[in-house]
């Protein structure tokens, strides 16, 4: 335990002095909730939403930038950089095991996730009136699953990558077709029914996180979705990843 928690403190210590990281997975969803929320017509009920509000319907595409980048981006970089300069080829020699490095940033990860959810949840509320979850049991477990769905599929990118570059390579459409099907790069309304229904089911499950926000329970379908995703994905990852 001592181990883990000194390779937890050196792995945070270098994923906040990465100015990067921390800006780009929690400080870009904020400023994207600023800008919106500082045009007047985004705070007014639409009909187009249910009565809801632009940055209401809007806000939980906002967390999929943190939880894509974080699980699909910076996760598999940084362990298949690990491998590639033989980090972890040379823990397995000490008390802290690769598994320790695993796991530290994992924590690292739902760290950042939370973080960003929380801030995005209060700021919203406070600064422009984004009603808090209503369902928020719903909300939390639509969260969990959809993280975990996405960092199987990280860890799987992980695990499959033999080089930094390689990683990178594959995470980058993983990470696309996350933002994308997100509602990030272009909100859900505007979307094809059809490419609604699926983004329904792509990870991290938005549709999910979108129900227990605004008004009702997330289905359960979408839900058991994640779940079955994260279990797939983490069990090949768990198969196939080579610490070497």
């Amino acid at each position: 335990m001592h181990a883990f928690g000194q390779i937890l403190k050196i792995e945070t210590r270098l994923y906040l002095r990465d100015f990067a990281a921390p800006l780009l997975t929690v400080a870009l969803p904020l400023a994207l909730l600023a800008v919106f929320g500082l045009i007047p017509a985004t705070r007014e009920p639409d009909p187009q939403f249910g009565g809801r509000s632009f940055l209401e319907y809007f806000a939980p595409s906002l967390l999929v930038i943190t939880l894509a980048m974080s699980a699909v981006n910076i996760l598999p970089t940084v362990l298949a950089t690990y491998r590639e300069r033989g980090v972890l080829r040379r823990l397995a020699t000490t008390p802290a095991s690769p598994a320790a490095l695993l796991a530290a940033q994992l924590v690292i990860a739902l760290g950042t996730i939370l973080v960003s959810a929380v801030l995005l949840i209060a700021v919203g509320r406070l600064a422009f009136g984004v009603p808090l979850p209503r369902h928020p049991l719903g909300f939390a477990l639509a969260l969990v699953l959809g993280t975990a769905a996405l960092l199987a599929l990280g860890l799987l990118v992980a695990a499959v990558a033999r080089t930094t570059k390689a990683a990178q390579g594959m995470a980058v459409p993983v990470f696309m077709v996350a933002m994308f099907f997100g509602g990030v790069y272009v909100p859900r309304f505007l979307l094809p029914d059809f490419l609604v229904r699926i983004g329904d089911y792509t990870p991290p499950g938005v549709q999910a996180l979108l129900d227990a926000w605004t008004a009702d329970a997330p289905q359960p379908l979408h839900l058991a979705i994640m779940a079955v995703i994260a279990v797939l994905a983490g069990a090949a990852a768990a198969k196939l990843f080579r610490w070497e």
